[in-house]
């Protein structure tokens, strides 16, 4: 019944989230619901219509509605959305995360407590010039900030990273930019768990900083043990990610259960007491739970030890027919608490491997149990690997378009030790913090890192068996999974059933992609895309691209994300000209020359490299239908045109500001 439950309170969430319902109207429903629902049971025949089975699943569904509307809160009275918050006024505002800063900015998450002295609710991205002269602010300071707040802008370019829809997910939908001199730090602030947490887990990367770990190594050590991936190279994270072995750099699923599992075998001797099982169960949730507050109480290592809790508790049991359920239970209560958590990658990859291993791995087991012990732990390792990702394996091509092929090597040079590798990690952050830290268990550490660098980085160096940049749309993610729990049910019962399923997964998948080429054949389209310092045009023919740029080396990943939505096949570059042709219509580019075109009426003008024109003049003397302006102009030109052109009453198009232009469309 869990496992039914759980999916009815995501089917309920996702509408909440998607049809962006009030709270109030599922609040409703559910008050109207439980009468019925004690009806229901009252009455309920034996045989006839489960009315009270259908009226539960009515609640939880609604429960979900319910939850992501109170975690969204922008129907909420008291959420900021209903202030005006478009001019520069004074927010009070307490910070809960801190995001990875890049070179120029370093961004917060906040939740908003009051604004302009009345009661506020709401989460909001503070983003900040990254300035070396200014402490950087810690979760739980509280700020007194004079500004507005702006709409969080789609990506400017096609098929580009969508960060709105990231953030919106999270509950953010407007972000603050400002400077550090308009922000006031309350001197005392009543702190929280999870800031108490995030202090304690700087305090000890601090002391842990005390010591002679190499710089690459620490920076592991700090995201393997503690969760803390903002100081790993860009190199280092490459490897791990080209090497399949990215999941090691994230604490996660793998390593509370690892954990889990350590923690059953040092309390075991608890068992020869009276009550000793339960007082075990509870020592190991403790520990759990203690090991999530020394690693900051981040979301994604609550979640694993909300899970794996439950998984303790399953082991209690001993029963593991319930595992499912008991999955199913954790993930229940989790997003009863936290909706949103729905829609992380993290969520969705841990719980998907999850719910493979304890489902493929013992059909493995039984598909060959060899005689050997060697052989026989090899081909445990190899499986539970093998189940794990075939679990994530459409998730994981989906969000990142690559397959490390290799993935099964990494796993199995690393994780038969790395129960060795934590344990070894949790001595020394102990040893650490109690100022005993020997050298000899430094420079132990530090080479058992350093090796498991080197391993990383000779396979991510195999690159002929990474496969990067795969097409893999929503339809192949759901058909990708109907062909993996087809395959899984055929192979464990070979009857014609199962049989005919898997072939119509398969007949849907080859459907979906034949279509696909059918539709790209069809397919042109001409882009101005957005690039500062840089002009742009993308022109899509089937299945190749033609690149025309001033700049042929600063086209960034612009092309690359396109070619890989777009399912190209072929790609070439050619220098911009001044004129193109698009249909019957005309396309007429000034640069910083600023050579008015020979031909007046021209129906698109292109204006880059900032020329010195007189537009007024321009446009009398020219007429376009349209004017465009890419990144590759004076912000205060762009200004000054756009003006113009609404005197004139003539379109204008800055890709800055409104993302490419499709002149197709």
């Amino acid at each position: 019944m869990s496992i039914k439950l759980t999916v009815f309170l995501i089917v309920g969430i996702v509408l909440g989230f998607y049809l962006d319902i009030a709270p109030h109207i599922p609040f409703i429903a559910i008050i109207v619901l439980f009468p019925v629902l004690y009806y229901a049971n009252k009455r309920q025949a034996r045989n006839g219509v489960p009315f009270f089975e259908l009226t539960t699943l009515l609640i939880t569904i609604s429960l979900g509605v319910l939850v992501v509307g109170l975690s969204l809160s922008n129907h909420l009275g008291s959420h900021y959305s209903h202030h005006n918050f478009t001019q520069d006024q004074l927010w009070q505002m307490k910070v809960r995360e801190v995001l990875k800063p890049n070179p120029y900015t370093q961004r917060y998450v906040v939740e908003v407590e009051g604004l302009e002295q009345e009661k506020a609710t709401g989460k909001l991205l503070l983003s900040l010039p990254v300035d070396s002269t200014k402490k950087s602010f810690k979760i739980d300071d509280e700020l007194f900030v004079l500004s507005k707040a702006e709409i969080i802008q789609p990506p400017l370019n096609p098929h580009q990273f969508n960060y709105k829809d990231y953030l919106g997910k999270q509950g953010i939908f407007h972000q603050i930019r400002t400077d550090h001199e308009s922000i006031i730090v309350q001197e005392t602030s009543p702190s929280t768990l999870i800031g108490l947490a995030s202090n304690f887990r700087e305090h000890l990367i601090a002391k842990l900083k005390e010591h002679p770990f190499g710089a690459d190594e620490l920076a592991v050590i700090q995201a393997l043990l503690l969760g803390q991936r903002d100081d790993i190279s860009e190199s280092t994270y490459n490897n791990y990610a080209n090497a399949g072995a990215i999941h090691i750099l994230a604490v996660s699923g793998l390593h509370v259960g690892i954990l889990l599992f350590i923690f059953q075998f040092l309390l075991s001797p608890l068992e020869r007491f009276p009550k000793g099982k339960t007082l075990k169960l509870v020592g190991v949730v403790v520990l759990l739970w203690a090991y999530a507050f020394v690693a900051g109480l981040s979301p994604s290592i609550v979640r694993a030890v909300t899970m794996f809790s439950f998984m303790a508790y399953a082991l209690y049991l001993n029963r593991p027919t319930n595992a499912f359920n008991i999955i199913a239970l954790s993930m229940w209560f989790i997003l009863l608490i936290k909706p949103l958590f729905l829609f992380q990658v993290g969520f969705q990859m841990s719980y998907a491997a999850v719910f493979a291993i304890v489902w493929i791995y013992p059909k493995l087991q039984r598909f060959w149990f060899p005689e050997h012990t060697i052989v026989r732990k090899t081909w445990q390792l190899l499986s539970v690997s093998l189940a794990a990702q075939l679990g994530v394996l459409p998730i994981s091509l989906f969000y990142f378009h690559q397959f490390p092929a290799l993935f099964f090597v990494s796993n199995l040079l690393i994780i038969p030790f790395l129960g060795l590798i934590l344990g070894l990690g949790i001595l020394a952050m102990a040893l650490a913090l109690l100022n005993q830290l020997p050298i000899f268990l430094v420079v132990s550490y530090n080479w058992v890192i350093q090796t498991m660098n080197s391993i990383v980085g000779w396979v991510a160096r195999q690159e002929q068996f990474v496969i990067k940049d795969i097409p893999f749309d929503d339809v192949q993610l759901v058909l990708g999974y109907a062909i993996i729990i087809s395959l899984v049910v055929f192979l464990s019962q070979p009857k014609l059933k199962p049989t005919l399923i898997l072939c119509n997964a398969i007949i849907a998948f080859q459907t979906w992609g034949i279509w696909n080429q059918i539709q790209l054949r069809q397919k042109e389209a001409l882009v101005l895309v957005h690039r500062s310092r840089n002009s742009i045009l993308l022109h899509q023919l089937g299945n190749a691209l033609h690149i025309y740029a001033q700049d042929s080396v600063n086209v960034g990943r612009i092309a690359q994300d396109y070619l890989v939505a777009e399912r190209i096949k072929s790609i070439d570059n050619t220098q911009l000209k001044n004129n193109y042709s698009i249909g019957q219509k005309k396309l007429y580019i000034i640069d910083s020359l600023g050579i008015y075109p020979i031909e007046r009426n021209q129906d698109f003008v292109l204006f880059t490299q900032s020329p010195k024109i007189n537009l007024e003049r321009f446009l009398d003397s020219v007429r376009p239908k349209m004017v465009l302006a890419d990144g590759n102009n004076y912000p205060s030109y762009v200004s000054r045109w756009k003006r113009t052109c609404a005197q004139k009453e003539i379109p204008f198009h800055h890709t800055g500001e409104k993302g490419a232009y499709y002149f197709n469309d």
